[in-house]
C-alpha cells in the first residue's frame, strides 16, 4: 500500500551504488574497450541521474496545498518518475543500440577482459546490494502479493521505479559478463556487439514498462484495490451509515483523496447530528487509514 516502507533509504542506497559502479565501468571500458561495458557505464550513469529526479520529485510533492493546487503537489512524483522512465528507454536504452551497431561495424578487439570480468563481479555485488535493499521494502508493502502482482498494483511509484532500475541493472551486468567472456574465450568481438545490443533492447523494454506504471498514476489512479477493499469495509461497518452508494478514491502520491456518497442510518436525524456523525466518521477514517488526507462525504437516500 502507498505510503509504507522507507522509499528515501532505498533511492540512497542505489545512487550510492550506481555512482560506485559508473566509476568502476567507465574506467573498465576505457582500458578495455568493451563496448558492452561502456554501454553498461552510461546506463549507471543514466540511473545516477534518474535517482536525482527521484529526490527532486518527492522534495518537490512535499509542497503544501495552494489556491491553484486545492489537493496538494503529490502527484508531482509521478512526473518525474515518468521523466525517469523515458530517459531509460533513450539514455540507456538507445545509446546501447547504437553503441552496439558501431561495434558491428567496426569490430574492435577487446583488450584486458579480466579486467572488464573484475568489474562486472564488483557490479553484480553492489547491484544486489541495492536490489536487496529496495526487496526490503517491496516486501513491506506487497504482503501476500508476488512481485508481478505488486508491480502492477502498487502506489509507490519511487519503489515501482527503483525495483524498474534494479532489475534491469542486475539482467544487464549479467548480459555484459557473458559477452565479455564469450568474446574473451572465442576472440570474436561479435558477442560483445551482440551484448550491448542486447543491453539496449533490455533497457528499453523496462523503460516502456515503467512508463505504462506511472503512465497510469499520472492520469489519476485510484488507491490499490487492497486498500480500496479495506475502506469500504470500514465503511460499511459504521453503524450510523446505511448503504454506500459511490465509494471515490484517488491516489495523490502518498497521499490519498476520499470521496463517499452514502445514506444515513438515520436520515430523519436533524441535520446537525448529521453532521456530527459525518464529521466523526472522517476523523475515524483519518486515524484508520492515516494516508487520507482530504475526505468528502455526501449524505443521501438515493442512488
Amino acid at each position: 500500500m502507498a505510503g509504507k516502507g522507507d522509499s528515501l533509504k532505498t533511492i540512497f542506497y542505489a545512487l550510492g551504488a550506481n555512482f560506485v559502479i559508473f566509476l568502476s565501468k567507465a574506467a573498465a571500458a576505457a582500458m578495455t574497450g568493451s563496448a558492452a561495458l561502456l554501454a553498461e557505464a552510461v546506463h549507471s550513469l543514466a540511473d545516477c541521474g534518474n535517482q536525482l529526479l527521484l529526490l527532486f520529485g518527492i522534495r518537490r510533492a512535499k509542497r503544501p496545498p495552494s489556491p491553484d493546487y486545492p489537493l496538494g503537489y503529490g502527484k508531482e512524483i509521478y512526473f518525474w518518475s515518468f521523466l525517469v522512465a523515458l530517459m531509460l528507454f533513450s539514455v540507456g536504452g538507445m545509446f546501447s543500440l547504437y553503441e552496439g551497431w558501431h561495434k558491428l561495424q567496426q569490430h574492435e578487439p577487446l583488450t584486458r577482459p579480466w579486467i572488464a570480468i573484475a568489474v562486472l563481479v564488483f557490479g553484480i555485488v553492489a547491484e544486489s546490494v541495492s536490489m536487496r535493499a529496495c526487496l526490503l521494502e517491496v516486501n513491506k508493502s506487497r504482503g501476500n502479493m508476488n512481485l508481478w502482482r505488486w508491480f502492477h498494483e502498487s502506489r509507490q511509484v519511487e519503489l515501482v521505479v527503483i525495483f524498474g532500475e534494479d532489475l534491469a541493472a542486475l539482467l544487464g551486468l549479467a548480459l555484459a559478463l557473458a559477452a565479455v567472456v564469450a568474446t574473451m574465450i572465442t576472440g570474436n568481438s561479435l558477442f560483445d556487439a551482440l551484448g550491448t545490443i542486447g543491453i539496449g533492447l533490455l533497457l528499453m523494454a523496462v523503460g516502456v514498462f515503467v512508463a505504462i506504471q506511472v503512465k497510469a498514476m499520472l492520469i489519476g489512479q485510484s488507491v490499490d484495490p487492497v486498500m480500496r477493499r479495506e475502506i469500504a469495509a470500514f465503511l460499511e461497518a459504521q453503524p450510523e451509515l446505511g448503504k454506500i452508494f459511490s465509494l471515490i478514491t484517488l491516489q495523490l502520491g502518498n497521499e490519498i483523496m476520499v470521496a463517499v456518497q452514502a445514506e444515513m442510518a438515520d436520515p430523519e436525524a436533524p441535520t446537525s447530528a448529521t453532521i456530527t456523525r459525518i464529521n466523526a466518521i472522517e476523523v475515524a477514517l483519518k486515524q484508520r487509514f492515516p494516508e487520507v488526507k482530504w475526505s468528502f462525504f455526501e449524505p443521501d437516500n438515493s442512488p
